[in-house]
């Protein structure tokens, strides 16, 4: 078997979006450590491009807020890990329509175009996993964060729709459901955090970031990249249609 884990992808191509840093880059490591030859595409073509050197891959420039050609990245696809995320944090009343509409352009539309390319390619082959990177707020909301609550509780419907669609031709999606992961886009969040709420930097994460899981850290991007590769692996392939939680116990409340 290659790799560890019991994931053996030998053979299987995998695209992973926001590929170039935090669960993306994690995503992209532990696939091709199991096998699997990686496209990393990303905004960021140059920290993509360190990402594919070090796993023997390839990086592809793709701005998933814009016109990009969803055909030529994922359309020979036979492993898709939705995982490029934004973030802006203000009340509904003050939240800029046009950050909204990127936000959901990027964390629903791009997946829903990217799954679309990948489909018949991988219909053709009877074999696919569709891996969405959701969060804790696919499931949950929390103040101030509109638009990528309402992203992730959309992502997780067009999962299901796919799952359902797919389940019967060897293609399963599933989505990943993480409370706080130690990445870029929670560091940046921090100050935006503070700011909002009026309280100092050092108390965004334990005032508001671990007070609903049980378990008081944030989570590591190589512990949502195992899950994820076991959702590829021939041991998941009745996993379908399902959110798989790692919130330390957020949602058990």
């Amino acid at each position: 078997m290659t790799g560890h884990g019991g994931a053996d992808l030998a053979g299987r191509t995998a695209v992973v979006t926001g590929g170039a840093s935090g669960i993306g880059a994690a995503c992209a490591i532990r696939l091709a450590s199991a096998g699997a030859s990686v496209v990393i595409a990303d905004r960021d073509i140059q920290a993509a491009a360190e990402v594919a050197a070090r796993v023997g891959g390839r990086a592809v420039e793709a701005d998933l807020a814009g016109d990009f050609d969803a055909g030529a990245l994922a359309g020979q696809a036979d492993i898709l890990v939705n995982s490029a995320g934004l973030q802006h944090v203000a009340p509904v009343h003050m939240f800029p329509p046009e950050a909204f509409r990127r936000l959901i352009a990027v964390m629903l539309e791009a997946p829903f175009l990217l799954a679309r390319a990948a489909l018949p390619h991988m219909y053709a082959r009877g074999f696919g996993r569709i891996i969405n990177i959701s969060s804790v707020h696919g499931l949950r909301a929390s103040p101030y964060k509109a638009a990528y609550v309402s992203a992730k509780h959309g992502l997780e419907g067009l999962s299901k729709v796919i799952a359902l669609e797919g389940g019967p031709c060897g293609v399963t999606c599933n989505t990943v459901c993480p409370a706080y992961v130690r990445t870029p886009l929670v560091e940046k969040q921090i100050a935006d955090q503070a700011l909002v709420h009026g309280i100092p930097e050092e108390r965004v994460i334990s005032d508001i970031m671990l007070t609903e899981p049980a378990i008081k850290r944030l989570i590591e991007p190589t512990e949502v990249a195992e899950l994820a590769v076991f959702l590829c692996s021939e041991a998941a392939s009745f996993a379908n249609g399902a959110s798989w939680v790692l919130d330390g116990g957020w949602t058990a409340r």
